[in-house]
């Protein structure tokens, strides 16, 4: 069975420093708390909002150990006007035999506010 895990952050400035950083720190918590390997991922979307342009915020997955073959593309989210700004978002695809409701979806920064229904409290 393939499962999309969602995650998402943000940055206070469009710099490719901050950018890769933050996707690297997002991408290692959502792998820790859903317990995924690298081989175990199909894909990574990433998305940016149009204000981040500095760089690909994929970089940074290739730093880690084991994402060398992993297929991660980088895209442009579309522009809903009050979006979140500074906005990079994440789905992996994965094999898991887990059920969707055991998914941990991730969200840091301002990102938080995108979908609060999906933070999975501590012992939930």
């Amino acid at each position: 069975m393939t499962r999309g895990i969602r995650g998402a952050t943000t940055v206070s400035e469009n710099e490719e420093k901050q950018m890769i950083e933050n996707t690297k720190i997002l991408i290692e918590d959502m792998v820790k708390k859903n317990h995924i390997k690298p081989s175990d991922i199909s894909h990574v979307f990433i998305s940016v909002t149009k204000d981040l342009n500095a760089g690909f915020p994929a970089k940074g997955l290739r730093e880690l150990e084991g994402w060398t073959f992993v297929p991660v593309m980088c895209m442009a989210e579309i522009e809903v006007p009050g979006s979140l700004p500074k906005c990079i978002r994440v789905m992996m695809v994965v094999n898991t035999d887990e059920s969707q409701l055991n998914i941990q979806h991730v969200f840091h920064n301002e990102a938080v506010k995108l979908r609060p229904d999906l933070i999975k409290k501590k012992g939930e």
